[in-house]
């Protein structure tokens, strides 16, 4: 074969293979939804507060939010994860503005999926010891980690106390707080409060069948797979 042959041989190679690695690009941009907001990170603002409230529900917000919306989920949820994943740094962004709260109501079914048989009624329980702290953005980085990067795969391993305290000593929460959860002070309340979330939710879905994420405002339920939705919720 002469090396005129070769060359042109090898540039229509290079011709075809970029053809495949745009393509590539183009397939995996139009195969779902983007990240919203995507670098924003979690709230940011010292202004919003995380209150814990005695029924388990966890309220991040400006005390003078316009609107508060209640989101359903499971630690162990995947879609819950992507939830976060796609929509998490928008909704901290609403928050930062005094735009939106967020009433977290934390469920435990998947409890029976996770390696420790208790890992959701375990990180509601961290979840708790966090936001009792009461500082919005390290419960809005706690709650990042714990759905994003560190959330664990159902049927599989999942997350110590010591773990889940290590992130949220990564998110900025101090000592006390760390103990609550390496200790599971408050595991057993966490059960209960899981228990109070499910309720709500069949309440909210009126019969329908109960999943996470679910997200509620008001009593009307919103639907997620509208890439608008935090945009319109917040107003």
């Amino acid at each position: 074969m002469s090396s005129r042959t070769s060359y042109a041989l090898g540039a229509v190679a290079l011709v075809v293979i970029a053809v495949i690695v745009v393509l590539v690009v183009r397939w995996n941009s139009d195969s779902g939804p983007s990240v919203r907001d995507d670098g924003y990170g979690p709230v940011h603002d010292p202004g919003v507060h995380a209150l814990l409230d005695s029924d388990g529900a966890i309220v991040l917000g400006k005390l003078d939010a316009a609107k508060t919306i209640d989101l359903y989920e499971d630690p162990l949820c995947p879609a819950c994860g992507s939830l976060e994943h796609l929509y998490g740094q928008e909704i901290a962004h609403k928050i930062d503005e005094g735009k939106l709260a967020v009433r977290y109501r934390l469920v435990n079914f998947l409890d029976s999926n996770s390696g420790s048989k208790d890992y959701s009624s375990r990180a509601v329980a961290a979840s708790e010891c966090v936001a009792d702290y009461g500082d919005g953005p390290v419960y809005s980085k706690f709650h990042e980690l714990l759905f994003t990067t560190e959330q664990p795969g159902e049927n599989g391993g999942d997350l110590s106390n010591d773990k889940l305290s290590a992130l949220a000593e990564q998110a900025g929460a101090p000592d006390d707080v760390a103990q609550c959860i390496s200790k599971g002070q408050r595991v057993d309340s966490a059960r209960n409060h899981a228990e109070a979330a499910l309720t709500a939710l069949k309440a909210a879905l009126g019969g329908k069948r109960v999943q996470t994420p679910t997200v509620v405002d008001g009593t009307k339920e919103i639907d997620v797979n509208n890439e608008e939705w935090v945009a319109q919720v917040a107003g």
